[in-house]
């Protein structure tokens, strides 16, 4: 019975690497390549925190904690911009609207309003993620402390 798991798992993983070579193969600039997930109505992505982990692998986004106040991040964050005050800090994302940008917050209430308002300003690959750095915590990962 052991042996026939492991045979699973062992099959199971193999499936995963060609599937993420053939998507990385495809678009790597893309991070829609790397999910499932499609924009929901009101123009942004909702991801798990599964399919962040597997974003994280091969990193061509822009990582942003939107949480107020801050309670630690997501390793691999690049900048901390208030959920509250993103058109203020503008300046700390990419200037190329199309360019792949991940929000989180605690819970995801707040990474909402901030993915909702990026959308408005035009933004056009923005991605939110479902239940923020809780739902990362639950699922065994650890956050860093940097402020």
């Amino acid at each position: 019975m052991k042996m026939k798991r492991q045979v699973v798992l062992a099959v199971g993983l193999l499936l995963l690497v060609v599937v993420l070579a053939a998507c990385g193969a495809s678009q790597k600039s893309d991070v829609s390549s790397d999910t499932t997930s499609a924009k929901n109505a009101d123009g942004y992505t909702d991801i798990s925190v599964d399919q962040l982990a597997q974003m994280l692998e091969n990193k061509d986004f822009t990582l942003v904690n939107v949480h107020i106040p801050y309670e630690g991040e997501i390793p691999g964050t690049d900048v901390f911009v208030p959920f509250n005050a993103v058109e203020q800090n503008l300046d700390k994302l990419p200037q190329d609207k199309s360019a792949p940008i991940v929000l989180y917050c605690r819970s995801g209430s707040m990474s909402t309003i901030a993915a909702k308002k990026l959308v408005s300003l035009g933004y056009t690959n923005v991605y939110e993620v479902d239940g923020g750095f809780n739902a990362w915590k639950a699922s065994g990962r650890d956050l860093v402390f940097k402020q």
